[in-house]
């Protein structure tokens, strides 16, 4: 499902190194500016008719990992999302993107925030090229449910990993 024309990376977080503590959720003990990196893509396979990305940490302490991100319904003529493109709201968001609810329960960016402690924690930065235009969920669709639905609609991803602990 990756092709390797396909890539997505970060002016602001290089793939395999620390995160900044800018982009650091800030409530749970944690005081960030709960800002979302810039991220960029190209080389998406013919017939992606639109993007989702996600952020997921899978050494969260929960069981099934954690997301920080979803943004769904991204045009197909989008080439990356803006700095702090996350903000609450959806403002920074291309007409007719919408975030998905996270795991903090907001529909926006949410920051790292490991556990204190913790050894680093993995930040799988996902941008998924689309088969469809838009992903039928409704607005409350928890992230497990729009995953499988963007999963099932996946021509090609492209990931980076970058880590965060306190």
């Amino acid at each position: 499902m990756s092709t390797q024309s396909f890539t997505l990376s970060s002016p602001e977080i290089a793939a395999g190194s620390r995160i900044e503590a800018h982009f650091e959720f800030d409530g749970f003990g944690c005081g960030g500016d709960n800002r979302s990196p810039i991220l960029q893509w190209s080389g998406a396979p013919e017939g992606t008719k639109s993007f989702a990305v996600n952020v997921y940490d899978p050494d969260a302490p929960t069981g099934s990992g954690f997301w920080h991100w979803y943004v769904i319904d991204l045009p197909a003529s989008c080439t990356g999302l803006a700095a702090n493109a996350g903000a609450k709201g959806g403002d920074g968001l291309p007409a007719g993107a919408r975030h998905i609810r996270n795991d903090y329960g907001q529909y926006a960016w949410g920051g790292m925030c490991p556990p204190p402690g913790d050894q680093p924690h993995r930040y799988i930065f996902t941008v998924h090229a689309l088969s469809v235009e838009r992903i039928e969920l409704p607005d409350d669709a928890p992230a497990a449910l729009t995953g499988f639905m963007v999963n099932a609609n996946t021509l090609a991803k492209a990931s980076f990993t970058a880590t965060y602990g306190r």
